[in-house]
């Protein structure tokens, strides 16, 4: 097993030779009942592969008594006659539905391990028969056997042959369910790990479906007991998740690691053995690991909610006040926070991190001061809070605003570039926002630092839990659940961690997926222009999402020598070039993988197209939304900027302008390829929505009989009125019966033709 992704808390699991793992009903059998042959062939192929590791893997499985009714029902169906339909059916006896279920259930298990080359053996026992020492004894000697010849032993409670009258009646009974049954094996077994598959991803703090209730990573007895409301049991089988807490704290109590995680996710079993933080693990150690109470997801949004709120109430100049002591801050603290990126710098070059990586994270000199300066030049911008954006009388003494406003909260999650943190905190508290932060963990250090002095700044009469810092990626799908207190979503970082992110929550997401910038050099481009702006597109910052990936050139300059000039001057500047179908074949360059590649350093593609159309035609299909043309022919320019649907176009400007500080719209936060809310670089404007205020005197509306509207849809309203003043109500639902006119809006004359529903102000 890969041991890279190991959470500490989980580090015992290096040290796992045999486990216990038990499937849940839900697990093994569909929503309608029937088996979910697809999710136990997924589970088998990841048995298989720890078999194969050398792990003792021992089975216990639900499902048979379901099983077996299902296909008694099938049969009792065939043999009945339409009389016998008619009559209340009998439920069906559940020993008789055991002994038939049992007998299909281990089939199913025998065929998909035999197509996996395993084999598997059934092993049935009842509550009673542990009473006896000898029957305990053999049956150990046995399954060590069976695990000696790799072989996979099943286990069931053998429900055909159990003599309890019911579930949890008989207190004299050893245990009670397959949870019980596999916590009770694993410790007669002396297993190392016990895991319990389910339907949900762990034991929640509430029921999973209600988005305010949290996964619980890790169980402590004292921290979580009395703070978790159990639902119903399983919908199927006689457990649920309280039989499987028990289970879970009985054997953890004994010695035994236990782990609850869904039997439905990709690879469930396997993560869990490579130490990844998943599901709720179950330790007699946890409490040593776990001092505090973890901060919940929900409250530290609420905080920043709230923090917010006071934020807003604030004058702009008190919050003008605090961006400047947060720009001073930075400065006076530049040499601890140089000594911790200089470690994060180190720890990422060590693990050998790719350069594009370790380009971005560090903080280069003067790179504290720059960005002082920026937040410096954001405070002194004109106001973005409460902004009347439109005026309007409605009606006389009616006044309507539309005026700015925060969005809320916001959760950014962001890669390597510990300068962004500065950046959008800074953003956010201009624009009154609420600020949840994640950062990269090659960044952990700067981050930590950064966003120290940054609340420090921040007066207590705001609070310093305006802006969270979010230290852990497993608390990333807590946060991605808020819907209800969480706003806006903003990813930073590579195509991956765009896709999960939005593939995972219901909160708007504002992405920006890559970065694939095109620079198209038309036949007319004047080719010293050419070279400058291709240069610096593609050197300034070539770690940079607005940075040249790929440079597409007009056939014609292949003849004219304008081609071979760009590429000497890249190469000159050690950029690695990679080309097209047409240009590797004419240049002999190494052929591109793909067009739809983001490079992130010193390389780029480079294709030859047949004319303006052409490269239009290259970029839709391959771009990102930020794109160049350079060229001397007005005509051709206007064509490539009305036509490429991206949301920054330039011509003969470098792409690298795209920038939210380079375009005056406060500090340089990022870039959104969204078409919603916000597009191209994002600045203050874009973490702001809008709304209504309206001033009256005493108005009401009363079926629009009392209000003379001032605005053109006014005629509508007047036009209903009168239609049920004068008609009762039946003129609009009529046609042909003529034109009406009345007077309206300060004597102006409008016509209400009723056979096409529309005013027509004359």
């Amino acid at each position: 097993m890969h041991m890279d992704a190991m959470d500490p808390t989980r580090a015992f699991v290096k040290d796992v030779k045999r486990l216990v793992i038990k499937f849940g009903t839900a697990v093994v059998t569909r929503s309608d009942g029937r088996l979910a042959l697809g999710r136990l062939g997924a589970l088998c192929e990841q048995i298989k592969e720890l078999n194969s590791q050398g792990y003792q893997v021992i089975v216990v499985t639900s499902g048979a008594v379901g099983l077996g009714r299902q296909r008694l029902r099938y049969r009792s169906l065939l043999n009945s006659s339409f009389a016998d339909l008619q009559k209340p059916q009998a439920e069906l006896d559940g020993k008789a539905c055991a002994a038939v279920g049992q007998n299909n259930l281990m089939a199913l298990y025998d065929t998909l391990f035999s197509q996996l080359d395993v084999t598997s053996a059934q092993l049935l026992v009842t509550d009673n028969d542990f009473r006896d020492e000898a029957f305990r004894n053999q049956l150990t000697q046995t399954v060590d056997s069976l695990l000696a010849l790799r072989v996979i032993p099943i286990f069931n409670e053998n429900d055909a042959e159990v003599t309890r009258k019911a579930p949890y009646e008989d207190s004299s009974g050893i245990f009670w369910d397959n949870d019980s049954l596999a916590g009770l094996l694993a410790l007669q077994l002396k297993a190392d790990l016990l895991v319990l598959l389910s339907d949900v991803d762990g034991l929640y703090s509430g029921p999973p479906s209600d988005p305010r209730s949290l996964l619980i990573h890790t169980y402590l007895e004292k921290g979580h007991q009395g703070q978790i409301t159990f639902g119903d049991k399983s919908r199927v089988g006689r457990g649920g998740m309280t039989a499987k807490v028990k289970s879970a704290v009985y054997s953890s109590q004994a010695g035994i690691p236990v782990v609850i995680t869904s039997g439905y996710a990709t690879g469930s079993i396997l993560k869990v053995l490579n130490g990844e933080r998943i599901g709720t693990l179950f330790h007699r150690d946890a409490y040593k690991w776990v001092q505090v109470k973890e901060v919940g997801a929900r409250e530290m949004a609420v905080a920043a909610r709230e923090s917010s709120r006071r934020l807003q109430a604030m004058s702009s100049q008190d919050r003008k006040k605090i961006l400047l002591d947060i720009a001073n801050a930075l400065e006076t603290n530049e040499e601890l926070i140089k000594i911790e990126n200089d470690a994060d710098v180190e720890a990422a070059q060590l693990a050998g991190y790719e350069k594009s990586l370790v380009s971005r994270l560090v903080l280069k000199p003067g790179k504290i001061s720059s960005l002082a300066n920026s937040i410096r030049v954001l405070a002194n911008m004109e106001r973005p809070i409460g902004h009347v954006l439109k005026k309007t009388e409605v009606a006389d003494g009616l006044i309507l605003e539309k005026m700015s406003c925060p969005l809320g909260v916001l959760l950014i999650v962001f890669e390597s570039r510990p300068n962004a943190l500065v950046q959008i905190a800074s953003l956010a508290i201009r624009s009154g926002n609420g600020l949840l932060l994640k950062g990269g963990k090659e960044a952990k250090r700067s981050n930590a630092i950064l966003a120290k002095v940054i609340t420090e700044a921040i007066p207590d009469s705001v609070g310093k839990k305006l802006i969270g810092l979010v230290t852990s990626r497993e608390e990333i799908p807590n946060l991605l659940k808020l819907d209800d207190v969480i706003d806006l979503v903003i990813p930073r970082g590579s195509n991956k961690l765009v896709s999960q992110i939005k593939d995972s929550t219901k909160i708007p997401v504002l992405g920006h997926a890559d970065g694939i910038c095109h620079v198209y050099v038309d036949k007319s481009a004047n080719m010293d222009t050419a070279k400058h702006i291709v240069l610096d597109a593609k050197v300034d910052y070539p770690a940079a999402c607005n940075a040249m990936e790929t440079l597409l050139v007009h056939k014609d300059l292949v003849q004219t020598g304008g081609l071979n000039q760009l590429i000497v001057e890249l190469r000159n500047e050690g950029v690695t070039l990679y080309g097209g179908p047409k240009a590797s074949a004419l240049l002999n360059l190494p052929e591109a993988h793909s067009f739809h590649h983001e490079y992130n350093s010193m390389a780029c593609t480079v294709e030859i197209v047949d004319d303006v159309h052409s490269a239009i035609d290259h970029i839709h299909r391959h771009g990102s939304a930020h794109d160049c043309i350079i060229a001397e022919d007005l005509e051709v320019a206007e064509v490539f900027l009305r036509q490429v649907d991206s949301a920054a176009v330039f011509h003969n400007a470098s792409t690298r302008f795209c920038d939210g500080a380079r375009f005056g719209l406060g500090a340089g936060g990022w870039i959104s390829t969204s078409r919603i809310h916000a597009r191209g670089p994002v600045g203050v404007e874009g973490l702001l929505t809008t709304r209504w205020i309206l001033r009256g005197n005493g108005q009401v509306v009363n079926g629009d009989k009392g209000v003379t509207y001032l605005h053109p849809q006014g005629a509508y309203f007047a036009a209903l009125s009168l239609s049920h003043s004068l008609l009762g109500g039946d003129l609009l639902n009529n046609v042909g019966l003529g034109t009406f006119d009345f007077s309206f809006c300060n004597g102006r004359r409008v016509n209400w033709t009723l056979d096409l529903k529309e005013v027509i102000y004359q």
